[in-house]
């Protein structure tokens, strides 16, 4: 099968993510003796600055790690929660129906520097200075910026100048939006980790203690104080219509901690898939796999029609259980097991019939009746389509402000030459979700915008709360070994996409490239996570490379085709190993960005 690169292979080490210049410099950590630990979080400094339209340090991630010292996987998780401040009494006061999906209202903890911190305390070799220079380097010294960043900023210049003048100074300096393929600077995110590092490091050439230092700098110190005067000083105005200021505080900053977890896992033929758990999307993709094993789907070819008409239906499945059932498990009681079990994937795959669903059909396990009923109800009164397929409740139809732009995320997978193998979904903190903190160099996030305003869900907004996470990246295991790692971005798509490569790769024997190079598809049936949650019923958005006959026997089944261009859809990357050390990894063409390196 022709593939627009080659599947790269070696025994030393590889890294693949969404942007070459991260990519190269985790392979640098590696080529430097450090691990694939190592190597994730230089990279992920580094997709700070070189990807600020889809992640920046006051984001959130959630990753799967194996390490080959303590022979486990592991959960990490950088998913910070809502502050003490963020009450439904409160939300409600402002006017909203929802959330909105930018400024400072949808703001909780910044999860992800705490969560590479631990990271590289507990399981890097590298010192704080080595994983952080790459960063600085790029930030102070510049590096090109790549279009898509470009034609972000312009999009966004009259709307900086006018309500965000501290992100207009750092994104359209005198005016002017920095042109694509020109290098760019952000020196006050430079001066940011310059300081953060001399304070780490005068408690001394200890490691850990450095690291230890650099979390109370930046959770207690001066980042956390100019986030807290930021957040209390200033109205922002976002998609709403209307100027708020934020809840959070330093307070919430100092409480919280990034922590490790065991995943959930399920098996699948002779793999086994890790996820983060029902905090993520990440078992939607355990749910889809429990549905298909009652299908025949693995007898299918990949782009037979009905081979896509049976995972879409079924991911609509699983997807109307996340809407149900998925909340953070510290304040919801999620049966995970019964969603998992046979008996319910066997009766609930009955439902895939010939034809496309339009309904959203979440299953009702025993017990919870009730809540389901609520989430339907909810849905209905909220969920709303209009002829684009937008939620749009009264107020934000009497107050639209286009300044929405929607941001991504990025994600990294690394594998070294002893086994340590760690697959992570950064995101969060967008140039265009937040203005910039005049004082740091960066803005905030925007991940609460994914609670309903709501009494009784799942995903009610309360304090102290993680949000369900779109953020998913997947650990498989082969025969019982360690195997594969694989992510990529796309809010509600990366269950979606992920699941046509695993399956492709499992099924059809693709090897990484090939499936990620096959067309993609995806569905955007169910209400999605963020701002204004919107869905399209019975929708598959799908490339048109997969060619027109696949197209009109899909639409002949019922789906409502929204044809996609070719090489538009997703960005996954993927790095495996095989049982005698050799090791794989491949990167999507799509927006030609991602890359993978390795020898």
């Amino acid at each position: 099968m022709f593939t627009t690169r080659p599947e790269i292979a070696g025994t030393f080490g590889v890294v693949t993510s969404t942007h070459w210049l991260a990519s190269s410099v985790g392979m640098a950590m590696l080529e430097r003796g450090g691990n694939a630990f190592d190597a994730c979080v230089a990279s992920a400094f580094t997709l700070h600055v070189v990807e600020p339209h889809l992640v920046g340090p006051a984001g959130e991630v959630p990753g799967i790690f194996y390490s080959a010292r303590t022979k486990q996987v592991e959960v990490l998780c950088g998913q910070g929660p809502t502050p003490a401040g963020a009450t439904l009494e409160h939300y409600r006061a402002q006017g909203l129906a929802l959330i909105p999906g930018n400024g400072l209202l949808a703001t909780v903890v910044p999860g992800a520097f705490d969560a590479w911190m631990i990271l590289l305390r507990d399981h890097g070799t590298k010192s704080l200075r080595e994983v952080l220079e790459p960063a600085i380097h790029y930030a102070l010294r510049g590096h090109p910026m790549m279009p898509r960043v470009s034609n972000t900023i312009a999009s966004l210049k009259d709307f900086f100048e006018t309500h965000w003048p501290t992100s207009a100074a750092v994104y359209v300096p005198k005016g002017a939006v920095p042109q694509a393929g020109r290098l760019f600077c952000n020196p006050a995110l430079a001066g940011t980790w310059t300081r953060l590092l001399a304070e780490a490091e005068a408690v001394g050439g200890d490691r850990v203690r450095q690291i230890e230092k650099a979390r109370q700098v930046f959770y207690r110190g001066f980042v956390a104080q100019a986030i807290d005067r930021y957040a209390a000083g200033n109205e922002i105005m976002d998609e709403s219509g209307a100027p708020h200021r934020g809840v959070i505080t330093g307070d919430d900053m100092a409480r919280w901690s990034a922590s490790y977890e065991a995943p959930l896992q399920y098996q699948y033929q002779n793999m086994t898939v890790a996820k983060a758990g029902p905090w993520s999307q990440g078992p939607v993709f355990l749910q889809t796999l429990a549905l298909l094993k009652h299908t025949g789907i693995a007898d299918l070819q990949a782009q037979d029609p009905l081979f896509i008409h049976l995972l879409i239906e079924a991911m609509k499945l699983a997807f109307a259980d996340r809407e149900a059932y998925y909340g953070d498990p510290e304040f919801v009681d999620v049966p995970m097991s019964a969603l998992l079990s046979d008996d319910y994937s066997r009766e609930r795959s009955r439902l895939i019939g010939e034809r496309a669903s339009n309904e959203l059909r979440p299953g009702v396990i025993p017990g919870y009746e009730a809540q389901v009923e609520r989430v339907n109800a909810t849905l209905q009164r909220l969920s709303q389509p209009n002829t684009e397929g937008a939620i749009v409740s009264a107020m934000d139809r009497a107050n639209p402000i286009l300044s929405a732009k929607r941001g991504d995320t990025t994600h990294i997978d690394a594998i070294d030459r002893w086994g340590n193998m760690i697959t992570v979904t950064p995101s969060g903190g967008w140039l265009q979700s937040s203005p910039v903190i005049p004082e740091l160099g960066f803005g905030l996030n925007t991940r609460a915008q994914m609670f309903w305003l709501e009494e009784g869900l799942p995903g009610t907004l309360a304090p102290n709360k993680r949000p369900r996470t779109t953020l998913s990246p997947t650990f498989v295991f082969k025969d019982g070994a360690p195997y594969m790692v694989l992510g990529t971005p796309g809010g509600d798509q990366q269950e979606q996409w992920q699941l046509a490569l695993f399956l492709r790769h499992l099924h059809h024997g693709m090897n990484l490239q090939q499936a990620i190079d096959t067309p993609l598809f995806h569905t955007q049936h169910f209400p999605s996570s963020f701002y204004p949650r919107g869905r399209k019923p019975g929708n598959i958005t799908i490339e048109t490379s997969v060619g027109q006959r696949v197209l009109d026997a899909l639409r002949q089944r019922g789906h409502q085709v929204e044809e996609a261009p070719e090489w538009s859809i997703g960005r996954l990357t993927a790095a495996s190993r095989d049982p005698d050390g050799l090791l794989h990894a491949a990167a999507s063409p799509r927006l030609m960005q991602a890359y993978a390196v390795g020898r």
